[in-house]
């Protein structure tokens, strides 16, 4: 039982509003990362990953089929996110938080 509460613990990454952006950083995600859970709860998406979740930014605009600015056009569709949270203009990455 300890194993599966801090193998839950130990998972990280975004929630995001439902949307044709929305679904494409999902797949991005699901393609750039192993072992990916996706809770839906109809308007939005919690995505959780163990330790580390990253998603780029040509792996989105690859399926977006447009350009897609990180952190800009990331934020409005993230009103929360489980873990420590960095960005750059290629990628964001969501860590276990230290302790």
């Amino acid at each position: 039982m300890h194993d599966d509460v801090t193998e839950r613990r130990n998972r990280v990454g975004p929630v995001l509003h439902r949307g044709p952006v929305t679904s494409a950083v999902l797949d991005a995600i699901r393609a750039e990362n192993a072992d990916v859970e996706l809770l839906d709860r109809g308007a939005y998406v919690r995505v959780l990953v163990p330790r580390r979740c990253v998603v780029t930014r040509a792996a989105v605009e690859a399926r977006l089929g447009r350009p897609f600015r990180l952190p800009a056009d990331l934020e409005p569709i993230m009103p929360a996110f489980k873990g420590r949270f960095r960005v750059s203009d290629d990628e964001g990455v969501w860590e276990v938080l230290s302790r």
